[in-house]
C-alpha cells in the first residue's frame, strides 16, 4: 500500500463512520416516531436496518486491522485509528438502543398513559449530540465536541424529571404500570444514547490534542 493509498484509505474509514454515525442518528428519530405514533411497520425498518450498521462496525473494524498491520501507522494516525474502532463501538451500540425504543414502540399495547411530547424532545436531544459529534469528527473539531458533550447535562435532567413523573403515575394508578414501565426503560435507553455520545466526543479530543478527557 503506498502512502498516497494509505491516506485515501484514512479517509474512507472517516467517511464510514460519519455515515455509520447518521445511519444510528436516523434510526433513533425513527425508533422515536414509531414510539410516538405507536407505528409498528416503522418499528420494524428501525429493527430491521440495524443489520446495515453492523455491517458497517465489521468493515471498520477489518480497514482498522489491516492499516495497523500493513502501515505502521504514526503516532497521530495511530490515534485515529484506535479510536475510529471505540466511535465505530459506541455508534453500534446507540443503534442497538434505537432497537430497543423500536422494540417498545412495536410491543406496546394501548395509548400512551399521556401524551409523548417530553420524551421525543429529550430523543432529539442525544440524537443531535450524535449529529454533532459526527460533524466535529469530520472536521477534528475538539471545540465542537466539548461543547456538545455539555447537551448531556440537559438530557440527564429530562431523564431524572420525566422519571419521577412517571413513578408518580405509576403510584397514583396500577393499572398503568406496564406501559409506564416502557416508557421508564426509553427514558434509560435515550440517557444511554447520550452516555456514548459523550464518549464519541471524548474520542474526538483525544484524536485532535492526543490526551483523554472526561467529558461525561
Amino acid at each position: 500500500m503506498t502512502r498516497t493509498r494509505y491516506h485515501e484509505t484514512l479517509d474512507i474509514l472517516k467517511n464510514d463512520i460519519t455515515h455509520m454515525g447518521k445511519l444510528a442518528y436516523e434510526a433513533i428519530d425513527r425508533s422515536i416516531l414509531a414510539l410516538k405514533e405507536l407505528d409498528k411497520e416503522l418499528a420494524r425498518t428501525v429493527i430491521d436496518g440495524d443489520q446495515e450498521i453492523d455491517d458497517y462496525e465489521m468493515k471498520i473494524e477489518k480497514a482498522i486491522s489491516q492499516i495497523i498491520a500493513l502501515q505502521s501507522p504514526t503516532a497521530k494516525d495511530m490515534r485515529l485509528v484506535t479510536s475510529c474502532l471505540k466511535i465505530a463501538i459506541d455508534i453500534e451500540r446507540m443503534s442497538d438502543l434505537a432497537v430497543n425504543i423500536a422494540e417498545i414502540a412495536r410491543d406496546m399495547e394501548g395509548e400512551h398513559i399521556k401524551p409523548l411530547v417530553d420524551i421525543p424532545i429529550m430523543a432529539e436531544d442525544a440524537r443531535n449530540m450524535l449529529e454533532q459529534s459526527m460533524i466535529a469528527f469530520a472536521n477534528n473539531d475538539a471545540k465542537m465536541a466539548e461543547d456538545t458533550a455539555k447537551e448531556d447535562d440537559k438530557i440527564d435532567r429530562a431523564f431524572y424529571s420525566i422519571e419521577k413523573e412517571l413513578i408518580d403515575m405509576m403510584r397514583a394508578d396500577e393499572s398503568i404500570i406496564i406501559n409506564a414501565s416502557h416508557l421508564l426503560f426509553v427514558l434509560r435507553y435515550i440517557e444511554r444514547i447520550g452516555d456514548h455520545a459523550c464518549n464519541i466526543c471524548e474520542s474526538i479530543v483525544y484524536i485532535v490534542e492526543g490526551q483523554r478527557e472526561d467529558l461525561n
